[in-house]
């Protein structure tokens, strides 16, 4: 359930960038020069290419995270920031039920994948059959889990954060997934996420 394709939506090249934005990757990168460059921040170049510019969000993140490669932006541990994915699952069970489903091995083979092994711990190990592993920063009861995830085959190894927003019955199940170093692997594990929460939804809501 959670295998990982690491394949990006569309390709990445010159002729495909000027064939859905109407500039080649090269002209952004001089037309975000010249607007102030590195200084302008993800925020600022985000708004003006698909607020003003109408470029598609996909696009958007591409073309600007591209950028930061290019220009040889690294963060302290000299690798670039990578993207940035969020997927969310809205699901009609509380925090504590959705937070729950996360912290145990059988539970987990139910909508996860198989033979996950988890060590409900900080510094705990979380692996399964699917080839996932993670390790476990950071546990919140209801409200959140932060891991180190380091399946084989990532660039390098990637934070994530898993949080429950309840109200009413109701939960918002929001994965955060920062320093992906390709867009292959940010657009593989947007959907892997994807479908694994929709497994969850459908678990929780029977």
């Amino acid at each position: 359930m959670m295998k990982v394709q690491r394949l990006a939506e569309h390709e990445i090249s010159e002729d495909s960038v000027r064939a859905a934005t109407g500039r080649g990757l090269d002209e952004w990168f001089s037309l975000i020069d010249a607007r102030g460059g590195e200084n302008l921040g993800r925020r600022a170049i985000g708004d003006w290419m698909n607020g003003e510019l109408k470029i598609a969000p996909w696009w958007t993140g591409t073309i600007t995270c591209e950028y930061e490669i290019a220009r040889g932006q690294v963060e302290k541990d000299g690798q670039p920031k990578g993207y940035t994915i969020c997927v969310t699952k809205g699901i009609k069970a509380d925090a504590g039920r959705c937070y729950d489903a996360f912290t145990g091995s059988a539970l987990l083979d139910k909508w996860f994948g198989g033979n996950n092994r988890i060590e409900l711990k900080e510094a705990g190990r979380w692996q399964n059959g699917d080839g996932n592993a993670a390790t476990i920063r950071k546990l919140n009861p209801g409200r959140n889990i932060r891991l180190n995830w380091e399946d084989a085959g990532l660039t390098m190894p990637t934070p994530v954060e898993i949080k429950f927003k309840g109200t009413a019955g109701k939960c918002t199940v929001m994965v955060t997934i920062d320093r992906l170093q390709t867009r292959a692997e940010a657009d593989g594990y947007r959907e892997a996420w994807g479908r694994s929460l929709d497994q969850l939804k459908l678990l929780l809501e029977k």
